[in-house]
């Protein structure tokens, strides 16, 4: 078993804690005792970049969302102090996920795409061996994890142009609280979408997108020394 399966999955549940959760909590806290926009607005985003940091420290490396969310805060807050506007930091939540989707986006053109990262991510060592191998052999997978890798650079680009919008025209206070349930039904959407896809897929080539589960013939012929077909 690959140890970062399970941290993979543990970081589903404590990253929308971190993300979502306790800035909104902070940042209504700070408002009603007074606190200005834009100072509420900044402290609040330090959960994310104190997380950001030490998953920094602790791999010894800086990931490429780690970097957005404390470059987009130290030049969004720089910003915001010189101008004293609070829709400065706003739109530092629209900035994030737009230069998310590019990453996601860019890497259609690499060797792998970003879905098919992503399901390795959560996978085992074989689930990530029968990944290379159906990559390899199969162009229904190969086109599959590329639709869904679209999808997903697609669902942060809508979020980011909504995000914009708010942060422009709405109230500073009602933003938050918004802009987060929007991004949480963005990211609801797109990983039903996504279940639903890998759903048929498995139904009609046997094989899972995502290595979350066995596919239907790899037992049986890994046990008999033999490739599954991956059709």
């Amino acid at each position: 078993m690959r140890p970062h399966g399970s941290r993979a999955r543990r970081d589903l549940v404590l990253t929308p804690t971190v993300v979502i959760a306790l800035p909104l909590a902070l940042y209504y806290l700070l408002r009603a005792q007074g606190a200005p926009a834009w100072q509420a607005l900044l402290i609040s985003s330090a959960p994310p970049v104190v997380r950001a940091l030490a998953g920094a420290v602790r791999g010894r490396r800086v990931g490429y969302v780690d970097a957005l969310v404390v470059g987009l805060l130290l030049v969004s807050a720089a910003i915001s102090l010189i101008s004293g506007n609070p829709r400065v930091l706003l739109l530092k939540d629209a900035a994030l996920p737009a230069a998310v989707g590019v990453g996601i986006g860019a890497t259609l053109w690499s060797s792998r795409p970003f879905a098919f990262r992503f399901g390795r991510h959560l996978g085992t060592d074989a689930a990530a061996v029968r990944a290379e191998r159906y990559w390899r052999e199969s162009p229904d997978f190969r086109r599959a994890l590329r639709s869904l890798t679209v999808l997903w650079a697609g669902a942060e680009f809508l979020d980011a142009l909504l995000s914009a919008a708010q942060a422009l025209i709405l109230p500073v206070d009602a933003v938050p609280l918004l802009g987060r349930a929007q991004s949480l039904i963005i990211v609801g959407s797109v990983v039903f979408l996504s279940v639903r896809r890998s759903w048929r897929f498995r139904e009609r080539h046997g094989i899972p997108l995502f290595g979350l589960r066995e596919p239907d013939a790899a037992v049986g012929a890994e046990a008999r020394g033999k490739t599954p077909d991956p059709v």
